[in-house]
């Protein structure tokens, strides 16, 4: 049996996150998982400090309740104490956003952040990390909060430094939408 692999977009606000994670389970006939926030936020509007805690919990659970479904995409698998295997040929399962983009909201608009948050990143195991990057123009959907380029920038290069200092493995992606999937699939091809 091979093991389900997890692979996260990250990176910040209008990078093509959630397009990219549904188009990539589109191509390999499977399943995502969506951004917890825009469902807190489309139900609260603002948000707090303790808030971004409630949004992280939300944020695993949705992820932990796909992994542990008895379904993939029509693709039944068993849980082990470690991980996620497959039944079938192995399939993956595509995270909109995940615990350090957690800690990057928290420490760019609060300068600190939640130990749970901090703790999950060091439990919660992925296979992959897509990092989006902000060649796309940035677009205003009611919620993101940060047009400037420069803060775009700013946000950016902490989310490749964090990816440069864990060992998981990731890579770049940028381009038009088209050039975007290219460089995903041959990525999650290569795990």
């Amino acid at each position: 049996m091979k093991r389900l692999k997890k692979i996260v977009a990250i990176g910040p606000e209008s990078t093509g996150k959630s397009t990219l994670c549904k188009q990539l389970a589109n191509h390999y006939n499977t399943g995502w998982v969506k951004e917890y926030a825009r469902e807190f936020i489309t139900a609260h509007g603002e948000y707090s400090y303790e808030d971004l805690l409630i949004i992280a919990k939300g944020q695993v659970e949705l992820e932990d309740e796909a992994a542990l479904r008895n379904e993939v995409s029509g693709v039944r698998y068993q849980v082990s104490a470690k991980s996620y295997q497959l039944s079938a040929n192995g399939s993956a399962l595509f995270i909109d956003t995940d615990m350090h983009v957690m800690q990057v909201w928290c420490e760019f608009v609060y300068n600190r952040c939640h130990n749970w948050i901090l703790s999950q990143i060091a439990a919660r195991e992925y296979d992959g990390y897509l990092l989006c990057n902000i060649d796309l123009p940035w677009e205003q959907d009611g919620m993101r909060e940060y047009p400037d380029k420069k803060v775009r920038e700013k946000l950016y290069h902490f989310y490749k430094e964090m990816m440069i200092n864990q060992s998981v493995p990731w890579v770049e992606i940028s381009g038009n939408n088209e050039e975007r999937m290219e460089a995903a699939v041959r990525f999650t091809d290569s795990l």
